[in-house]
């Protein structure tokens, strides 16, 4: 049984003073478009859902007169579009919206700073909405509206969070939610690699905007420039394949080519071998050695590697290290002496020259004004 007009239907819970606002402003922009003033507009809207409910009926008395099945698929034809401010279901049949697809690919140029999740065992970019929202509330996105006019105007909370809105009725974003990879099965946690800070997400079904809750995204952007990419090395390994059909002065040069590669490859090796030879000459006669290249195999880029061209060997390469344990050891020796006015008792791995240096009574006389402090015991 349908409402009254103007009156809510029974179990509606009754919408926040934001959605009415949300929904009179789409009242308007709706009647702008169709050239009508809002009562008129409102007027209309009536006088169609009339229309419909007066169908509507007509279908259920042919249906009961014995048109069962005709008339069943034809009454889905006529049913009325969800109202502004109720869940809208997300269907995956239907194509992206143009606005949507703008929208997203504004927000996955801003720097919503994503990190890598698994989704259905799929590598993709998360991203947490107060970020998105943000971007939403820029300037930049002012600007992107100056060029796009369908784009919503955002206002308040309620206009920024149906903006943001677009990207999951679209299926381009949707929220997810943290679970475990081996939740539901028989054995254990297996022991394998993990990534650091790395989630296994799961889709939530309520699609919601919470600052806090997260997204993932499932639109990758333009794909041209990869398909021109897949063409190209098509066409590349064809033409490879195709090298006896190659003209003949192609075949020359790449021919050529190849064994130019492969004199500079022997002439690498070559020299490699040189500098080995070389250093073991100079290491004996002008000690302490000669290197060609010492960079060579070092871990640099590759114009550093031949950077400087020669240096002399040196057999005692400077490496900073740093004690952890002398480190520890003293702060506990001076821990110790702080607290008890006694130096620590020697451990059972130190040497004696240690023990001497570290227990005797000369271990501090190089320090002027050095006083060890005084334990007073209280006479009861």
């Amino acid at each position: 049984m349908q409402a009254p007009p103007g009156q809510m239907p029974p179990g509606m819970p009754r919408p926040s003073p934001e959605q009415i606002a949300a929904m009179q402003r789409q009242i308007a922009a709706d009647a702008e478009k169709a050239g009508m003033t809002v009562p008129q507009f409102i007027q209309h809207l009536q006088q169609r859902a009339r229309e419909q409910q007066a169908a509507m009926q007509a279908q259920q008395q042919q249906q009961q007169q014995g048109g069962e099945g005709h008339d069943h698929a034809h009454q889905h034809q006529h049913q009325h579009p969800p109202a502004q401010g109720q869940q809208q279901p997300i269907n995956q049949n239907n194509p992206p919206n143009p606005l949507a697809i703008v929208l997203a690919n504004f927000l996955r140029s801003q720097d919503l700073k994503p990190r890598t999740v698994i989704l259905n065992g799929e590598r993709k970019d998360m991203f947490r909405v107060k970020r998105a929202l943000r971007a939403i509330e820029s300037p930049a996105y002012a600007k992107l509206r100056q060029k796009h006019p369908d784009l919503p105007e955002v206002t308040d909370r309620a206009s920024l969070e149906n903006t943001f809105k677009l990207l999951p009725l679209s299926m381009l974003a949707l929220r997810v939610h943290k679970v475990d990879p081996h939740e539901g099965h028989d054995h254990g946690p297996k022991k394998g690699k993990r990534v650091k800070g790395q989630w296994t997400v799961g889709i939530t079904p309520q699609q919601e905007a919470g600052d806090d809750m997260y997204y993932v995204w499932l639109y990758e952007g333009s794909q041209i420039m990869r398909k021109i990419y897949a063409g190209l090395a098509l066409v590349a390994l064809f033409a490879i394949v195709c090298y006896p059909l190659w003209p003949l002065k192609m075949r020359q040069g790449v021919y050529y080519l190849s064994w130019g590669f492969l004199g500079l490859l022997g002439l690498f090796f070559l020299m490699a071998i040189f500098r080995v030879i070389l250093f073991v000459v100079t290491y004996f006669i002008v000690p302490p050695g000669l290197w060609l290249y010492p960079n060579l195999w070092e871990d640099v880029s590759f114009m550093d590697s031949f950077r400087p061209v020669w240096a002399w060997h040196d057999p005692n390469p400077k490496k900073k290290k740093k004690s952890k344990n002398s480190s520890g050891s003293s702060m506990a020796h001076a821990t110790f002496a702080g607290s008890t006015g006694q130096p620590m008792p020697a451990d059972a791995t130190t040497t004696a020259t240690d023990t001497q240096i570290a227990t005797g009574p000369s271990a501090r006389p190089g320090k002027a004004g050095y006083v060890a402090p005084q334990v007073e015991e209280d006479d009861e």
